[in-house]
């Protein structure tokens, strides 16, 4: 039987280590795609915008789950969108909001991306299905 694939948009509100979420929402994202179905997007909301921190630096015994998310999103060409508001409030900063507030760091890369709740609703209403995390 050949079942059409559905297309998903995941929502990670839970940080890379401490809860159990965002890598529920990571092993979640692999098993779709080796089922077939599309991802087509994935929005960190709230503490989840934590998965975006380029300074993340886990034991060497733990999963890099910052690493994971940008594998996943090479491979896939997706982007990773990190809330704005919930990241700068939580001290993320990409470059261009780093030079913007004159600061002389930033520490979000490319693929995450600072992105308004815009695209999380554009999102939720292109996605056959939206999984919160």
């Amino acid at each position: 039987m050949n079942l059409t694939p559905l297309h998903f948009a995941l929502l990670v509100t839970g940080p890379c280590y401490g809860t159990q979420s965002a890598a529920d929402a990571y092993r979640f994202a692999r098993a779709l795609l080796r089922q077939g179905h599309v991802i087509d997007s994935i929005f960190f909301y709230q503490d989840g915008v934590h998965n975006g921190n380029l300074l993340v630096q886990p034991a060497g015994d733990e999963v890099d789950l910052h690493r994971a998310w940008i594998e996943l999103a090479e491979e896939q060409g997706l982007a990773l969108d990190l809330c704005v508001a919930a990241a700068l409030r939580r001290g993320l900063s990409d470059e261009t909001s780093s030079l913007q507030a004159g600061l002389a760091q930033w520490n979000v890369a490319a693929p995450f991306r600072l992105s308004g709740l815009g695209a999380l609703a554009q999102a939720s209403l292109s996605a056959d299905r939206v999984v919160q995390f």
